[in-house]
């Protein structure tokens, strides 16, 4: 992405819709990868240098809808680093409409919107996940590709809050999240067909879920009101300035096509 052109960088594969790369060959994101075909993983790891991967579901989607055949490649490491608490049987996947996970008894204000209060709620609940995909990203040779279920929601905040402490611009940060919307009548038929996420989805047209205008401009503004900023919220959460660096060379490598501002 550069600061006039925001075209996604889209990965064809077999089984996942909503793959592409933010920054090749060291940052990627996705839907869910279980589906995945042999020449997948191949153009996973062969072309795109896939290392590692962050997978943001909660434990019980990954108990019950497997992590793939990524799992199975060697030099591939799995990290699961869920944006919920741990066995909370709730899946999270389409943040602020479905009532199993939207926030409740935030300290957010609860004049915003259920989506970013959901989003926001993701920071106050799992830092730890989220410090811990942010320190993968910055300290992998090769990339990192972050995924939940349908890559919009989870993927969307973490992806958004590694970009920004990078110093990307918002309007490629916007751009990226904003992306999904393509791809949004394929990622809901695909989790349509699995009975874990069936009935929260087909109720509502797939439009209905697609990522929102103004939703993780809010959050960022947020992080930036509440926390000094998305670098200030996670230095205070572990991440060490050592890594915040590495981070920002990884997403703004000379190439990358990512729009970068001078942090402050």
């Amino acid at each position: 992405m550069s600061a006039t052109n925001h075209t996604p960088r889209w990965i064809a594969l077999d089984g996942a819709v909503n793959a592409r790369a933010v920054v090749p060959s060291v940052l990627l994101r996705a839907d869910n990868l279980q589906s995945l075909s042999a020449g997948d993983v191949r153009v996973l790891v062969d072309q795109h240098a896939v290392e590692v991967v962050i997978d943001l579901r909660t434990d019980v989607e990954a108990r019950l809808e497997g992590s793939g055949p990524m799992t199975a490649e060697r030099g591939v490491r799995i990290e699961l680093r869920s944006l919920y608490p741990d066995s909370d049987g709730s899946t999270g996947l389409d943040a602020g409409t479905v009532k199993p996970w939207e926030v409740r008894n935030e300290e957010e204000s609860p004049d915003e919107r259920p989506v970013v209060r959901a989003y926001m709620g993701y920071l106050r609940r799992r830092p730890d996940s989220i410090v811990g995909a942010v320190r993968a990203i910055a300290s992998t040779r090769g990339a990192v590709l972050v995924h939940c279920a349908a890559g919009k929601d989870r993927t969307g905040v973490v992806v958004a809050l590694a970009l920004d402490a990078a110093g990307v611009e918002r309007a490629a940060i916007v751009a990226d999240y904003l992306a999904t919307a393509e791809r949004i009548d394929a990622i809901i038929a695909r989790l349509v067909s699995s009975p874990l996420y069936r009935d929260q989805l087909e109720s509502r047209e797939s439009r209905h879920h697609a990522p929102v205008p103004g939703t993780i401009e809010r959050v960022l503004e947020l992080v930036d009101e509440r926390h000094g900023g998305s670098v200030a919220w996670l230095l205070a959460n572990g991440l060490d300035e050592s890594e915040l660096q590495q981070l920002r060379r990884r997403l703004r490598a000379q190439g990358s096509g990512s729009a970068s501002k001078d942090p402050a």
